[in-house]
């Protein structure tokens, strides 16, 4: 699997992702244990969808000699 095959795929796991976090906002909470559990599930989601992103950029970019790598995920 190539990067920019990676990326692709990175790509459809943020979509799915966002949907996610899309149902999750929709769910009512009655109490407030439900209102606390919602917003942390709401803030690992969106945690992860943005991790995921940033991978489909690193991938996509890899090779771009203009790109400049992601200080986050460098060792």
């Amino acid at each position: 699997m190539t990067l920019k095959e990676m990326a692709v795929t990175y790509r459809l796991e943020a979509d799915r992702l966002r949907h996610r976090i899309q149902l999750v906002r929709e769910l009512p909470a009655r109490t407030e244990v439900e209102r606390t559990a919602k917003i942390e599930r709401l803030r690992l989601l969106e945690a992860m969808r943005r991790d995921v992103r940033d991978m489909a950029v690193i991938c996509e970019r890899y090779y771009d000699p203009d790109f400049h790598k992601n200080e986050r995920y460098s060792i």
